[in-house]
C-alpha cells in the first residue's frame, strides 16, 4: 500500500528556558519538536496516533508532577534550503511532530527546606521584643545576627537558581525579611529613646505596638505572596 513502518528510539539532551519567578512553586511548559532533517513535507508527513501517544506512567521526574501531556503535528517553514544544490528556492518546509507537557514541582518540602533558615533568622530577631529596652546588647545584637543569617540564606538559594533579571519570589520573601528585621531595629531604637528620656510607659507602648505590627505584617505578606505563587 506504499506505507513504510519504522520504529525509532531517540535520546537527547535539550535546553529549556525556565521561568523561576515563582520558585519553588514554579510550573514549566515543555515542548519537544521532532523533524526529519533529510525529507521535507513533500516527502514525509507525520500522522498522529493520539490514542497510542502517551508517556510511560513509571517515568517519574523526582520532585515533579507531569500533566497536560499532548501531541500534535505542524509544518515548520524556513527561509533556506540548507545548502541543497537541487533546490533554487529560498524556502523549505518540514513536517514536525510535537510533544508538549506541563511539569509542576511538588514544592512544599522544598519550600520548607530552603526557607527555614530565613524564617528562623526572623524569629531570632523578634525575640528582642521580649527584652527590656535597657538591655542594649541583646536588644540590637539579635536582629543584627538574624540579618546576617537571612543574607547568608539568600546567597545559598541564589546558587541553586539560574540567573534571572526578574524579581522572583525568593527575592521578594527575603526582601520582606530584611525589611522586617530593619523595622525591628527601628522599633528598638525608638523604644530605647523614650526609655532614656524617662518615659518608660511610652517606651513599653512603642515596643508592644511595634512588635504586633512587624510580626502581623510579615506573616500576612508571606501568606499573600506564597498564595499568589501557588495560584
Amino acid at each position: 500500500d506504499g506505507k513504510t513502518w519504522q520504529l525509532m528510539k531517540m535520546k537527547c539532551t535539550m535546553k529549556q528556558n525556565w521561568n523561576v519567578d515563582d520558585f519553588p512553586f514554579d510550573k514549566q511548559h515543555l515542548m519537544v519538536r521532532v523533524e526529519n532533517s533529510v525529507y521535507d513535507n513533500k516527502t514525509l508527513v507525520y500522522e498522529l496516533d493520539k490514542s497510542g501517544s502517551t508517556y510511560d506512567r513509571e517515568l517519574t521526574i523526582d520532585g515533579w508532577n507531569i500533566s497536560n501531556f499532548e501531541v500534535n503535528t505542524s509544518v515548520n517553514e524556513y527561509t533556506t534550503v540548507f545548502g541543497d544544490p537541487n533546490n533554487d528556492a529560498l524556502h523549505s518546509e518540514y513536517a514536525s511532530f510535537n510533544i508538549s507537557m506541563d511539569i509542576e514541582r511538588d514544592a512544599w518540602g522544598l519550600f520548607a527546606k530552603i526557607f527555614i533558615g530565613m524564617y528562623i533568622a526572623f524569629l531570632i530577631s523578634i525575640i528582642s521584643f521580649a527584652l527590656r529596652p535597657s538591655e542594649l546588647e541583646p536588644r540590637f545584637g539579635l536582629p543584627v545576627g538574624g540579618l546576617f543569617a537571612a543574607v547568608g540564606n539568600k546567597y545559598i538559594i541564589d546558587s541553586l537558581l539560574p540567573e534571572s533579571t526578574n524579581f522572583t519570589l525568593v527575592d521578594t520573601l527575603h526582601t520582606i525579611t530584611f525589611l522586617g528585621i530593619l523595622a525591628t531595629l527601628l522599633v528598638s531604637a525608638i523604644s530605647l529613646k523614650y526609655f532614656d528620656n524617662g518615659q518608660p510607659d511610652k517606651s513599653e507602648k512603642v515596643n508592644r505596638i511595634g512588635s504586633i505590627l512587624v510580626v502581623s505584617l510579615y506573616v500576612i505578606a508571606n501568606i499573600l505572596l506564597v498564595s499568589l505563587a501557588i495560584l
